[in-house]
């Protein structure tokens, strides 16, 4: 399963070279640790960067705060976006907080299929007063533990890609010149200096936590970008709902559902498709929310939806006909696992 809080994470606290760290040993360090994720398919073209300078005795004051720069293939040469960004970065003189964060698209394995998450791994580089490098690694996927995020073992899943992660820490540790410090236990597992511990010998924390919490998480997400409104359906159904397959560019974004017995309805972020499938969920919602206020029924909605389709940036509907899911569950383990 993917989601959208880390499964685990690892950091490495660094002594910068000289007493003076600057915001481009954190792009260089960030870049390197990109470099490493690469050689097992952990990072693919194309990362995204965000760069950050904050003062350190008041976070908001904010000098410098820019996101989604494209990690191009020399993103360091002069010119690029990042170096521009990392040139008014140094630009400043004082105490500040500086945070570099690439959220790194990456292939995990399935009976030797490759799938893509576009954030399934993230770096981010801090540099405290200029005196202390701090590295993390974070990781987006269950594809590395012995049992997924819904309490099933996965002994294939886990001996095809629990290897490439041990890999890559190890070359980081190396990079670095020290071993990790593994992250806390959560709600979904416990990182280790290798990776995780064995689900199968632990247990898991919590039963199915990437029902319990993660969905959740994934509504909220969605909704927060949105007014508060009562114009809309139910968000739950214990009946079977039908769907259609929302895509755009050839890459599915997400799922658009009717319940079969009940007036719900919503939609379902496809959560390897990264920030995409939830800029164009929320359309989607905006446009179930008008046809509640039309005065449709859940079914009636989807069929209207067929019929009137909206921008083109918010995808398209790629069945004539919609599928039906015994359950809403089973869409949205559809949603977070391909």
């Amino acid at each position: 399963m993917i989601t959208t809080e880390p499964i685990g994470d690892w950091t490495w606290e660094v002594t910068p070279a000289t007493a003076d760290a600057r915001p481009s040993q954190a792009a260089e360090i960030a870049v390197a640790v990109w470099n490493v994720l690469a050689r097992q398919e952990l990072a693919v073209p194309v990362g995204k960067v965000g760069l950050s300078v904050r003062a350190m005795h008041d976070a908001r004051d904010v000098r410098l705060d820019v996101r989604g720069l494209a990690l191009e293939a020399d993103p360091l040469a002069p010119g690029t976006a990042l170096a521009d960004a990392l040139a008014r970065a140094e630009a400043f003189e004082g105490d500040f907080l500086t945070g570099l964060r690439i959220q790194c698209p990456g292939i995990w394995l399935e009976s030797g299929v490759k799938h893509r998450a576009e954030q399934l791994f993230t770096i981010q580089v801090d540099i405290w007063k200029a005196g202390l490098i701090v590295v993390t690694l974070e990781t987006y996927s269950d594809a590395w533990l012995t049992m997924d995020t819904r309490e099933r073992e996965q002994p294939t899943i886990h001996a095809e890609n629990a290897p490439r992660l041990t890999a890559a820490l190890q070359a980081v540790s190396d990079l670095l010149g020290d071993a990790p410090e593994p992250g806390d236990p959560n709600r979904h597992a416990t990182p280790t200096t290798t990776g995780f511990e064995d689900l199968t010998v632990e247990g898991p924390a919590y039963t199915d936590s990437w029902g319990t919490f993660e969905v959740p998480t994934r509504s909220r997400r969605l909704l927060s970008v949105l007014p508060r409104t009562e114009n809309e359906y139910e968000d739950i159904t214990d009946h079977p709902v039908r769907y259609f397959t929302v895509q755009r560019d050839g890459r599915t974004l997400g799922y658009v559902w009717a319940s079969t017995g009940d007036n719900a309805a919503g939609y379902e972020p496809r959560t390897a498709a990264g920030d995409d499938a939830f800029e164009a969920g929320a359309g989607w919602v905006l446009r179930l929310r008008e046809a509640h206020g039309r005065g449709l029924g859940s079914l009636e909605a989807l069929d209207w939806l067929r019929q009137s389709p909206p921008s083109p940036d918010l995808g398209h509907f790629s069945e004539e006909l919609p599928r039906q899911a015994p359950s809403l569950d089973a869409l949205e383990e559809l949603s977070g696992r391909y």
